[in-house]
């Protein structure tokens, strides 16, 4: 039976929008993490076979397939190929499952998979505004299949994190309350010193930039985001600039190269829901990974599933019945932020990291992906 392993995995700081890392050149900042794993794990960079990395809005200094891009930028050899993938959120947990299938089919015995965003160069609402003015309006509006079928409901995350505060009976006090606990768990972390091994410092920045000790007042004061609703800014994720990379090699890419494995991937999955609700995505893509696997949610020690919203977070405890105490045990993107194309390759390091820190066994990977979507990711430490 074909394995597909971790061998290593490597990000950049987290920095804010405007922050540290806003003068690197998105490709120069995917670039930082590939020389990086290069670095790292002494591998010969020519017997990479693919780089796969996560990117959303591809437009502006993140078109042209960064991917391949960040592995020119970085000095590394023009033979080796490289592409992008879009699943929204979740483009560079996805890179990871596509680095793996292929390992899984034989069809290659080294790849990259990581992701790069940045939020500054390219900021979320980028796209939109260019769209608009090509007389486009969104994604959806035009398609008479997709109001045939799903109406004219706004498709907004901001509706959907209201919609299941609403339906999880999730009041703004218990998001609040969430949100101030993510934050103080980073900076635990990166007290601690949990962080440093996976932070490849760039450009001056050597550490996350978005946590703060959190301000009851100022959070209970900041306005929703939708008129009459009871998400804020304080309960969502933050825009972000980040880089993350993880070098996967099959059993035979092992002994050739002399590597040693940190974890086994041991489960890979995606799965659709309501594009409307959107964000709920991961309750089922869980439930599945479960019934596949034979796991429970005992089986593992740590959990990691992005921070979007708070109530995507709180609704998803609740449904699954998982232990908070290993859901995101270093904080989440409330306070680490999200640089989207980049998350799923950033959560999946923390998750590594993590497991060789506390000698844990099983890990899970989730997050909620624009279009109702959820990747889930089962790794075992090795």
């Amino acid at each position: 039976m074909m394995e597909a392993y971790i061998v290593e995995a490597v990000r950049t700081p987290v920095a804010r929008r405007g922050g540290g890392l806003a003068g690197v050149h998105p490709a120069d900042l995917g670039a930082a993490v590939l020389t990086a794993l290069m670095s790292r794990t002494g591998i010969d960079p020519a017997a990479v076979e693919d780089v796969i990395f996560g990117c959303v809005d591809t437009v502006g200094p993140q078109a042209g397939d960064i991917a391949r891009t960040a592995w020119l930028a970085a000095g590394l050899p023009d033979h080796v190929p490289g592409t992008t993938v879009d699943r929204q959120c979740g483009s560079s947990q996805q890179a990871v499952h596509f680095a793996a299938q292929a390992v899984l089919a034989g069809t290659a015995d080294v790849v990259v998979a990581g992701g790069v965003q940045h939020m500054t160069a390219v900021p979320i609402s980028y796209a939109m505004t260019a769209g608009k003015s090509l007389g486009f309006t969104d994604p959806f509006s035009g398609s008479a299949g997709w109001r045939a079928r799903y109406g004219n409901a706004e498709v907004s995350q901001f509706r959907a994190a209201e919609m299941i505060a609403a339906k999880w009976s999730l009041s703004r006090a218990a998001m609040e309350e969430f949100a101030v606990r993510s934050h103080e768990r980073v900076i635990a972390a990166r007290a601690e010193g949990r962080f440093a091994r996976e932070i490849e410092p760039v450009s001056g920045v050597t550490a996350d930039e978005g946590p703060r000790a959190p301000d009851l007042d100022k959070i209970r004061s900041l306005p929703p985001l939708i008129e009459g609703g009871t998400v804020t800014a304080a309960t969502s994720s933050q825009l972000s600039d980040a880089a993350a990379a993880l070098l996967i090699v099959s059993e035979r890419g092992l002994r050739v190269h002399g590597l040693r494995p940190r974890a086994r991937v041991h489960h890979l999955s995606v799965l659709g829901a309501d594009p409307i609700w959107m964000l709920t995505a991961p309750i089922p893509a869980t439930a599945r990974a479960l019934a596949k696997t034979g796991l429970t949610m005992d089986d593992f020690d740590l959990i990691e599933i992005n921070e979007a919203f708070a109530p995507v977070v709180l609704a998803w405890l609740a449904e699954t019945g998982a232990d908070p105490a290993r859901v995101n045990v270093n904080g989440g993107a409330i306070a680490l932020g999200h640089p989207l194309g980049a998350t799923g390759a950033r959560l999946m390091t923390t998750l590594l990291h993590e497991l060789e820190r506390r000698g844990g066994r099983y890990g899970l990977q989730t997050m909620c992906e624009g279009g109702g979507q959820a990747n889930v990711t089962i790794i075992e430490r090795l």
